[in-house]
Order: C-alpha cells, then sequence, then structure tokens
C-alpha cells in the first residue's frame, strides 16, 4: 500500500465541543443514531457517576492519582480541567479507531480541542451554541443534577467558553433539534460549507450570547 492510499484508508477525527447546556451530548447520541458507523471515543473522568450512566458507557470514571499517573505517562491526547474535575482522551485507543478506517468522534470541551488540534492539524472542529442565554440557562436548569451554585457557576463560564467559538472549523446552533443534528450529519459527511465558523449569519446570535 503506498502512502496515499494508506492516508486515505485512515479515518477522520471529528471533534465536537460546546457550553455545558448547549445539548452536545443529545446531539451526539442522535447522530450516532442517524450514522451509527460512526465511533464515540469514551473520556475518563474524575467526576462523580450520575444516576443515570454506567462506567465505561458515557465515561471511564477514576480518581484523581489514578488520572495523573496517565498523565504523567502521556497516555491522553488531551485532558483538561473543567470545573472541579479532570477529563482526558486516551491517545492510544483513538489512533487504533482512526488507523482502522472509522471516523471518530471527540466529545470534549474548547481546551480539549485546542490540544487535539494541535496533535491532530487535520481533525475536523465543530463547536456548539445555544440560541440565546434563556435557552441555555433552561436546559441547565431542566437537567436537575446541579445545585443554584452550580448552575449560576456554570452560566457564568458558559460565556467564556462560547468566546472560544473562533477557534473551531465549524459552529452548529442548537436551536431545532432535528435540523441541529441534520447540521451534524451534513459536516460528518463533508458537505459543512454552510456550516463554517466564520459566517456572518452568527453575528447577531453571538453578539447576544457573549455581550
Amino acid at each position: 500500500m503506498t502512502g496515499a492510499e494508506a492516508s486515505r484508508s485512515r479515518g477522520q477525527l471529528f471533534v465536537i465541543a460546546a457550553p455545558s447546556g448547549a445539548g452536545k451530548t443529545s446531539l451526539v447520541k442522535a447522530l450516532l443514531a442517524r450514522k451509527p458507523e460512526l465511533h464515540v471515543s469514551i473520556s475518563h473522568t474524575t467526576r462523580a457517576i450520575r444516576p443515570t450512566e454506567q462506567p465505561g458507557r458515557e465515561y471511564y470514571f477514576i480518581t484523581k492519582d489514578e488520572f495523573r499517573e496517565k498523565v504523567s505517562r502521556k497516555e491522553f491526547l488531551e485532558h483538561a480541567q473543567v470545573f472541579d474535575n479532570y477529563y482526558g482522551t486516551g491517545r492510544a485507543p483513538v489512533n487504533e479507531q482512526l488507523a482502522q478506517g472509522r471516523n471518530v468522534i471527540l466529545e470534549i470541551d474548547w481546551q480539549g480541542a485546542r490540544q487535539v488540534r494541535a496533535a491532530m492539524p487535520e481533525a475536523r472542529t465543530i463547536f456548539i451554541l445555544p440560541p440565546s442565554r434563556h435557552a441555555l440557562e433552561e436546559r441547565l436548569r431542566n437537567r436537575k443534577t446541579d445545585s443554584e451554585e452550580v448552575i449560576a457557576r456554570r452560566l457564568r463560564d458558559a460565556v467564556g467558553d462560547m468566546s472560544h467559538w473562533n477557534e473551531f472549523d465549524y459552529v452548529v446552533v442548537n436551536d431545532d433539534f432535528a435540523r441541529a443534528t441534520t447540521d451534524l450529519a451534513t459536516i460528518v459527511e463533508g458537505n459543512g460549507a454552510s456550516l463554517i465558523a466564520a459566517r456572518p449569519a452568527l453575528t447577531p446570535l453571538l453578539q447576544d450570547l457573549l455581550s
């Protein structure tokens, strides 16, 4: 096999990030239902498991000491601290899936996305925005998993997260869920030119979200 043939057979890495409450996890699940051939990389985290989660399905749940050991051994493609916990993507599993020709989804935050871009410039990055600040707060409250103090902090930090939208190749607005799912599928299929992050149509929304 020539180098060009090997390159063509390698899978594509897609990085999807969003502020907390923008609906990233639900959209990724809907995308997988539509395109089951995609492979989602399962991250490691030190946060507490939620009642609806299972180890090895949403995350690999490990202690902070275990996480630090993995960092020291350079086992993560990316890792970051989010609020009071740590998240990281295993380097070897991602490379194995890509080498087998599978397209891989990373569902991470903007800090992790920045690290992935540095390590794998060929990755395609997607940022998900909420349709308004009010919608973001409503979604956070509807989770019913966080205290008022945590919700307030997540809302403050969301503005900081959203300020990094222009570091991404594409932006999807999660206003209409079905349409946002279709937008993600369109990008994965390689037809996302109308969804580039730099499109002027996003200007009014960004002024509202970041003001």
